[in-house]
């Protein structure tokens, strides 16, 4: 190995969604030309790729839900619809020339580590192998489809599909439906298949929080402050990111529920006005009410929604449902609701953070053993016996108010650093110590247990089946960028490497 080749090391990234894509886009910024991206899919963009469902958008600002090197002023809208991001995305890969980086149709399988020669090998599902010094994993929380289990699930006779695996070959026009779930996904697509269902059926698992939702098609003066005052969209960003920055406190600390409605009080006014203003039938109202501290599961943004479930063909279910048959749903009641089509907008497997992919590290450790109770990792990026391996939105790095590109971009910044540090050092790896490992987990579980998430009365998919709070980040974005900043190579063991690799 040339000294060229040690002190530039290689970069394998797993996923084109934003995650992947900061993280190569900080690596060539940087100079760094050895990079591959392997995608499964037959085009970039992950998440913005596969859900294509009607209605579908961002309920981050767009300002926001980008990256800060590349504002866009020509979102149609607040809040811009998955077809722009996508082409987002797409705009990134052209402009930063990621193309040549990138492998599609290739799904990773296993990736190993290799004691001896300090480098991964991964396989795809072809066969075939590639090696790289390190390993970054950005295969999101959310990519992987989660169906309820419930029996007879596939015993329906009917079309049934999960929300992030739209039918669009399956016309709905005049069908009786039944979406199960009410959460992000499905506050977007009701309104859309109300408009064409001869009957809809939402089976609502729990009330949620529901804000109006500020958006509007953009005017071509705004499109042309954007591009030509100086600051504008930056300003505008910029409230987008206090207004986040603000929600957090009441959701990560120490407070009541009172307290927490308190701070929140201006939000928690818009849900229960938009409520009774679109909702004049009392019991409809009744079973759209939360019974839980707001903040405790996902707060939603929607103007529609609730004006959808007014319609004569639409009605609400919260009975369980406790099984599936040829020709419908069976609740708790006792209740079959017979229906011609069901969609599954019950979100995503958010605790396999490197799902299919099986990794193995140091003396063949596997991470989901590490893992037995439960994701952790050092800022959400470090598991111990695992060198040179970075998770992108990985455990602990999610937030209830304010923007995940924001994080991206702090984890591509330090993963940057972690690349250079390594090449400067002309070491093997770098493996996070696990006394630090475990000191950052006890922090991170200690400050959580005192959260909205941990004690709002709700059930999400922040929290694991034993209670543990496997995806926030305790705290504020800020903390979150200065812990970041740059690497602390005291709190890694860094491998040199062996006297004849370096003669070489």
């Amino acid at each position: 190995m040339t000294s060229h080749e040690t002190s530039r090391p290689s970069v394998a990234i797993v996923g084109t969604g934003f995650s992947g894509l900061a993280t190569a886009i900080g690596l060539k910024q940087a100079g760094y030309d050895d990079i591959t991206i392997f995608e499964r899919a037959e085009g970039v963009g992950g998440v913005w790729r596969h859900n294509t469902y009607p209605g579908a958008a961002c309920d981050v600002a767009s300002s926001l839900y980008s990256f800060s090197f590349e504002p866009n002023p020509h979102w149609s809208r607040p809040f811009a619809p998955q077809a722009e991001i996508q082409a987002y995305l797409e705009h990134c890969v052209d402009k930063y020339d990621l193309g040549r980086h990138i492998r599609f149709n290739t799904e990773i399988t296993e990736a190993s580590f290799d004691d001896a020669t300090g480098r991964w090998t991964l396989t795809d599902d072809t066969g075939a192998r590639h090696e790289a010094t390190f390993f970054v994993a950005a295969c999101g929380q959310l990519t992987r489809p989660s169906y309820p289990n419930l029996p007879g699930r596939e015993s329906f006779a009917g079309t049934w599909f999960h929300s992030a695996e739209w039918d669009h070959d399956h016309d709905l026009a005049g069908k009786r439906v039944a979406v199960v779930g009410n959460g992000a996904s499905a506050v977007q697509l009701v309104p859309e298949v109300a408009k064409v269902a001869g009957e809809l059926t939402v089976f609502q698992r729990s009330a949620e929080y529901v804000v109006p939702k500020p958006d509007y098609p953009h005017q071509r003066w705004e499109h042309l402050m954007y591009a030509k005052v100086p600051g504008a969209l930056k300003a505008f960003r910029g409230a987008w990111w206090t207004i986040g920055e603000y929600v957090n406190p009441a959701l990560v600390s120490n407070w009541s529920s009172r307290a927490r409605e308190a701070w929140l009080a201006p939000i928690l006014a818009g849900t229960k006005a938009q409520l009774r203003l679109q909702v004049k039938d009392p019991e409809l109202r009744a079973k759209l009410t939360p019974d839980y501290t707001i903040g405790c599961k996902r707060v939603l943004l929607s103007s529609n929604y609730y004006p959808a479930l007014n319609r004569d063909n639409v009605d609400v279910v919260t009975e369980a449902i406790t099984e599936v048959t040829p020709d419908g749903l069976v609740t708790a009641d006792g209740a079959t609701h017979e229906v011609d089509t069901v969609i599954y907008a019950t979100g995503f497997q958010a605790k396999n953070f490197v799902t299919p992919i099986k990794v193995t590290g140091l003396g063949g450790a596997d991470i989901n053993e590490t893992w037995q109770d439960g994701p952790a990792a050092y800022l959400g990026m470090n598991v111990p016996g695992f060198p040179n391996f970075f998770l992108m939105y990985g455990p602990n790095t999610n937030f209830g108010g304010g923007s995940i590109i924001y994080i991206l971009e702090s984890q591509a910044r330090y993963i940057v650093d972690a690349v250079r540090q390594l090449g400067r050092r002309r070491a093997a790896y770098l493996d996070v110590k696990p006394e630090v490992y475990d000191e950052f987990s006890t922090e991170v579980q200690r400050r959580l247990s005192t959260s909205v998430w941990a004690t709002g009365g709700c059930t999400s998919w922040y929290v694991d089946g034993k209670g543990k709070v496997t995806n926030n980040w305790p705290g504020l974005m800020s903390e979150y960028r200065r812990r970041t900043k740059r690497i602390d190579l005291d709190k890694y063991v860094v491998r040199a490497r062996q006297l004849e690799e370096q003669a070489s």
